[in-house]
């Protein structure tokens, strides 16, 4: 138990762990999505195109968000929006113009 006392003490940046949970969180949608999960591609593709839990490479964002578009034409929606975003969210474009 002293060893849990002493890392009590040692403070970490919410900054640090927030980042950390983040990169995890690519490296285990990646896993995924190289494994063929088409919602994962998504997800790691916008992942790649914001920067958020990895360097920000738009060329690899839509290169993972074209390869899910092959299986969901509805990917191509998402590419730019925040990673978990998906086209049936809330704010998406479809029914917009329908009269209520």
């Amino acid at each position: 138990m002293e060893g849990c006392a002493e890392r009590r003490n040692e403070r970490v940046p919410l900054s640090a762990v927030v980042a950390d949970c983040v990169n995890r969180w690519f490296q285990d949608a990646l896993k995924e999505a190289k494994g063929g999960d088409v919602s994962m591609q998504v997800l790691v593709g916008q992942m790649y195109y914001s920067g958020y839990g990895v360097s920000r490479n738009v060329q690899k964002g839509k290169a993972w968000i074209s390869k899910a578009s092959q299986c969901r034409s509805s990917a191509l929606k998402v590419c730019d929006k925040h990673p978990g975003y998906n086209a049936s969210d809330s704010d998406s474009d479809e029914g917009k113009d329908d009269p209520k």
